[in-house]
């Protein structure tokens, strides 16, 4: 087992690192605070308690705090030698577990959004229609220190977080983030429209959904960025099937099961692609009307079509109604 093997060393270290960074600050309520870090925006830099960055530290510590408990029952042998060649004491553990629960998460009553961070909404706010088309993108117009100044973003970070995250949020809570961010991400980085493609196309925003897929998609062949003579954009290519499988496929994973949201742009009459999970094979087809499922390879397994649970069998399609 990978995880038992050598995957746990990269868990526990990681666990422990988030431990040390981060400190119970009396003033914020004594919550574990994580300061002076940049998260996945980088038009904003050395920040306290960006939102990303507690939330994945969070869930990072957390199972980590459960995968060392997990193997002291069922595997103590291997538990005790890497705790022995890391030097891995219980209190460590506890120390985890006591970071991840009282972990700050940034959230405003006033605005009902999570913050990019402690600062980022006592920031000028200024959209990306109020700055001339002439100076995107920013970085090659803008001192950085000007633009930390303000409420703008290169490319998603709360945003990510809720698509990294997405069970933990709910669907009014994805809208309502997406809305407040939209309009202050630039897209200057080619890694930004992918994750907005994919969440417009959950919240309902189809227009928005398909106009952020074909800036992913045609990224380096329409040089978005003036940029392409640098070297192409192979993260973008990336985010181009992302868009086409978590967006317009709707595909997710929540507690370890597969789920199936799929919306078909109306530019597009067919739309087929084939996802591998847990050894099997799956081909998913949308058409104006359906959506079919098929198991091309594995065991059955079952998935969920929003909240419908389906048996996928080998040689048997299930054919469904697509939800508009």
């Amino acid at each position: 087992d990978f995880l038992y093997d050598y995957g746990c060393e990269i868990l526990f270290e990681t666990a422990r690192f988030w431990e040390d960074l981060g400190a119970y600050i009396p003033l914020k309520g004594n919550k574990f605070c994580i300061n002076c870090v940049t998260g996945p925006d980088e038009y904003t830099a050395l920040v306290d308690n960006n939102a990303y960055t507690n939330y994945m530290a969070k869930m990072n510590l957390e199972y980590a705090y459960d995968i060392a408990n997990k193997m002291k029952k069922e595997v103590p042998q291997k538990y005790q030698k890497v705790a022995s060649k890391l030097n891995l004491k219980d209190e460590e553990i506890v120390a985890w577990k006591k970071a991840a629960d009282n972990m700050y998460l940034p959230y405003s009553k006033e605005l009902d959004i999570i913050p990019q961070d402690d600062s980022f909404l006592y920031k000028e706010r200024i959209t990306v229609d109020e700055i001339p088309e002439d100076q995107f993108p920013l970085l090659l117009h803008w001192h950085y220190l000007n633009i930390y100044r303000y409420q703008i973003c290169k490319q998603p970070d709360v945003l990510l977080l809720m698509f990294l995250q997405r069970e933990k949020f709910t669907k009014d809570e994805l809208k309502k983030n997406y809305d407040y961010y939209e309009p202050i991400t630039t897209h200057d980085s080619s890694l930004s429209p992918a994750i907005f493609s994919i969440l417009a196309n959950e919240i309902g925003y189809t227009d928005k959904a398909y106009k952020y897929f074909m800036m992913t998609a045609r990224m380096d062949l329409d040089d978005y960025n003036d940029n392409v003579k640098d070297g192409i954009h192979a993260a973008s290519m990336a985010g181009t099937w992302s868009a086409v499988v978590n967006g317009f496929g709707g595909m997710r994973v929540y507690t370890n099961e597969l789920h199936f949201e799929p919306r078909l742009p109306k530019e597009w009459n067919l739309l087929s692609f084939n996802v591998r999970y847990k050894g099997r094979k799956i081909n998913v087809k949308l058409t104006k009307e359906n959506v079919v499922f098929a198991l091309l390879e594995g065991e059955p397994i079952e998935i969920y079509y929003f909240d419908k649970k389906i048996l996928l069998e080998k040689g048997e399609n299930k054919v469904e109604s697509l939800k508009n």
